[in-house]
């Protein structure tokens, strides 16, 4: 793929959108790697192609469950193509575990198993840091419509069931994670990534960190963590 020939889009903190068709754009996943709201960050040889695989991974997994996903087809170890969509300005979260931001917010321990899963939202604003948004803001300020809320968060507890009873096979504990969506022709896909950059991946022996808290915390090597967590998934 040769990018300079190619429209760029957008640029993000650990990916770059080019335009290949009217209908189509390229997913370019980058070796930078950001914690903090962008105050801390390196470039780490390795990382976008890890994030890509994964992300390939878990897309083709969940369109076989019936999940709705931007993707069409891999490219090249860092890109793969997928359908150009108008990404919904929220991130949602769905929560396991305690952790990060939820522990500091509420005050509690880290590691405790939640009753069952939360769905949270974030406001898509790098300028005001993502903040926690809630469902009855999301709709008052029109953000979405009622009906594609409601399949968003249909689609992210979906999504949760099949990745923790895949990874609990692996002995891995899916924490929490964000999710990204997008709408064409009136229809809601899956868009983004999901890799160990956007979830909290723990084993459930140690409960060591197989994801960016790694990075985060410095807790290790990064791509070691990754690496492995991509051989315990068998990809």
């Amino acid at each position: 793929m040769k990018n300079g020939e190619m429209k760029l889009l957008y640029e993000g903190k650990a990916k770059k959108i080019y335009e290949s068709s009217l209908d189509e754009v390229i997913i370019y996943f980058k070796d930078d790697v950001t914690a903090f709201n962008g105050e801390k960050k390196d470039s780490i040889i390795g990382k976008g192609k890890i994030n890509k695989k994964v992300t390939i991974f878990f897309f083709k997994m969940l369109e076989e469950k019936g999940i709705p996903t931007h993707m069409i087809s891999d490219i090249d170890e860092n890109s793969f193509l997928a359908k150009k969509v108008e990404i919904i300005p929220l991130e949602v979260i769905v929560r396991n575990y305690t952790a990060g931001s939820f522990c500091k917010r509420y005050g509690i321990e880290k590691g405790i198993k939640l009753e069952k899963p939360i769905v949270e939202y974030s406001l898509k604003n790098d300028d005001l840091g993502d903040p926690m948004i809630c469902r009855n803001v999301v709709l008052s300020l029109r953000l979405v419509k009622e009906n594609v809320l409601n399949k968003l968060e249909y689609y992210a507890l979906k999504i949760n069931n099949i990745l923790s009873n895949f990874l609990e096979e692996k002995n891995i504990i899916l924490v929490d994670y964000k999710l990204e969506f997008g709408i064409s022709n009136n229809k809601v896909y899956l868009a983004d990534e999901i890799s160990p950059d956007t979830c909290r991946f723990w084993d459930k022996d140690t409960m060591e960190s197989l994801d960016k808290d790694v990075y985060r915390e410095d807790k290790g090597d990064l791509i070691d963590k990754y690496s492995e967590f991509v051989r315990r998934i068998n990809i």
